[in-house]
């Protein structure tokens, strides 16, 4: 499995061979994608900006997330994290984002929403927005928000080197 650095190098690369900027919308995770992102030296010249919206409120206040949306479906919802993917595209200059919103643990789970349920979404302009589900095994907050910035990477590089 390959770690997060190279990963966030690989990214930036992609990136920078599409000659477009990312951002990050990220909830469970609190910043960590874009505080990978940004360890890369250099990285400024294709990262934008990351949104952390821990909150419903910074979600519809920084993103334009809907209230219906929370409201219906819950902050920890692929509907939920598509529109903080496709929020974040709209208030930046990048040209792809990544979003991620889930239960990190140890509390704050239930029987439909477990400790460990990840959802992750791609926007990138011109194309439909890539919403996926995740459940990690509950080995811990730690354990899980570094597998949610792994995948979150992966998800991003993937999108980048298919298009």
């Amino acid at each position: 499995m390959r770690g997060l650095t190279e990963l966030s190098e690989q990214l930036l690369n992609a990136c920078r061979a599409s000659q477009i900027m990312a951002a990050t919308a990220e909830s469970c995770t609190g910043g960590l994608i874009i505080a990978h992102l940004t360890e890369i030296a250099g990285s400024s010249d294709v990262v934008d900006r990351g949104f952390v919206t821990y909150s419903n409120n910074a979600k519809m206040d920084m993103l334009g997330v809907s209230e219906a949306t929370l409201d219906a479906h819950g902050a920890v919802s692929g509907e939920t994290a598509g529109e903080m993917a496709e929020g974040a595209l709209r208030n930046s200059r990048a040209g792809i984002t990544l979003a991620v919103t889930g239960i990190a643990g140890p509390g704050g789970g239930s029987p439909g929403k477990p400790v460990g349920l990840v959802w992750f979404a791609v926007a990138m302009r011109g194309q439909a927005t890539r919403v996926e589900k995740h459940i990690f095994e509950d080995q811990g907050r730690a354990f899980i928000r570094t597998e949610t910035v792994r995948t979150a990477l992966q998800m991003g590089l993937a999108s980048l080197t298919a298009s």
